[in-house]
């Protein structure tokens, strides 16, 4: 992760240095037409493909089992560390300084895989050498307010308020020794994972954008503590009016900590990747 950050820092950097020195193409700050008209516009549509690298753990246990075994999802139930997925973001501009954001996320994985090691999940024990059958089901939404705090022709800077509403479900099956019964368990949770950021956007000619954000919070609502971390960082090349094309890299790790009655959880994932978006434009 800390290279993920340094990387991000080093390209903010440059583009700070690049402004500075003024090698940015002159954009008139007297007259909002001579703008992009794509810099400019009310409304984007972004539908795009994200191929996350996975590094998930989980723990589930219950009142009369403990607190559950710690797995790796990847490593011990033998989950594909690479997947690929699909979003979409919907934004609304409100004014030259305010903008909000929806987006969504859905993921779906599973698994059969014959494990080494006796696993405590659930209410059930689950013996080495048993062939179980394996899920993890996601869905993210997010809604997030940002400001300009900068509003300038060629940069915008500002802060973000936002909160990630996760919907997961984990679970494991197995069939036993006794004739074709089986037992499964699994933790189905919904987690609101509020956040605070920053942003910013650079026009680096008519044609090229930059945008970066970066998010974090800690917080513990009910019976539910979370912790979450997020990122992006794209360049955006206007292809041609109305329609962008987006490449970027894009992270969310998160951690949480579940108490529901007879039931106790925990889950860490985090997914990072490059993406890539198309992105339509209007008003």
């Amino acid at each position: 992760m800390k290279k993920h950050y340094t990387s991000i820092v080093v390209c903010l950097l440059g583009f700070f240095f690049l402004n500075a020195q003024d090698t940015i193409p002159s954009i008139s700050t007297n007259h909002k037409s001579e703008l992009p008209n794509w810099y400019t516009h009310k409304f984007e549509m972004h539908l795009g493909a994200f191929f996350p690298l996975n590094n998930t753990q989980v723990r589930v246990g219950s009142t009369s089992s403990g607190k559950g075994t710690l797995l790796d999802l990847e490593d011990n139930l033998g989950f594909s560390k690479y997947t690929t997925s699909f979003f979409g973001t919907f934004s609304w501009q409100a004014s030259k300084r305010s903008r909000f954001d929806l987006n969504y996320f859905y993921l779906s994985r599973s698994t059969r895989y014959i494990i080494d090691k006796d696993i405590v999940f659930g209410e059930n024990t689950y013996h080495a050498d048993a062939e179980l059958e394996a899920f993890f089901d996601t869905q993210i939404l997010r809604f997030s307010y940002g400001y300009a705090i900068i509003n300038k022709p060629k940069y915008q800077i500002g802060a973000l308020i936002g909160t990630h509403l996760l919907f997961g479900n984990i679970g494991l099956k197995a069939e036993t020794n006794v004739g074709s019964a089986e037992i499964k368990d699994n933790l189905d949770f919904t987690a609101p994972l509020p956040d605070l950021g920053i942003w910013n956007k650079f026009l680096i000619s008519r044609k090229l954008a930059i945008y970066s954000n970066f998010n974090y919070l800690s917080l513990k609502i009910n019976n539910i503590k979370g912790r979450i971390l997020s990122y992006n960082a794209s360049l955006s090349y206007n292809v041609i009016p109305n329609l962008n094309l987006n490449l970027g890299y894009t992270g969310l790790n998160f951690r949480v900590d579940i108490e529901k009655e007879k039931l106790n959880g925990f889950l860490k994932w985090g997914y990072n990747g490059p993406t890539i978006t198309a992105m339509y434009a209007f008003k």
